[in-house]
C-alpha cells in the first residue's frame, strides 16, 4: 500500500475528519535531504476534525503522529501538518 494511502486511512479511522487532504510532495524535494527515488518521503496533510477543537497546536500534532504510529512516521522524511 502506498504511504499516502496509509496516512489517509489511519487519519480517517482515528479522527473521522470533515476535511482530509494528503499530498505527496516528494517530487518537489528532488535533490534535497531525505528524497528517495519513487517519492513517498515528503507529505503535506490538511485535516479538520471536531476532535482537535479543544487541543493546543502541539497536542494536535502529537495526536496526528500517534495516530500514524512510529513505524509509518519513521518512513517519512518530512510531514507538514495543517491541523484544526
Amino acid at each position: 500500500m502506498a504511504v499516502e494511502d496509509e496516512i489517509r486511512i489511519k487519519l480517517q479511522d482515528a479522527f473521522a475528519p470533515e476535511v482530509l487532504e494528503v499530498v505527496d510532495d516528494s517530487e518537489s524535494h528532488r535533490g534535497h535531504a531525505g528524497h528517495r527515488e519513487g517519492g513517498e518521503t515528503h507529505f503535506n496533510v490538511r485535516i479538520r476534525a471536531a476532535t482537535f477543537g479543544p487541543m493546543s497546536r502541539i497536542a494536535r500534532h502529537r495526536a496526528v503522529h500517534a495516530a500514524l504510529g512510529r513505524d509509518l512516521v519513521a518512513r517519512i522524511h518530512a510531514l507538514a501538518l495543517d491541523v484544526a
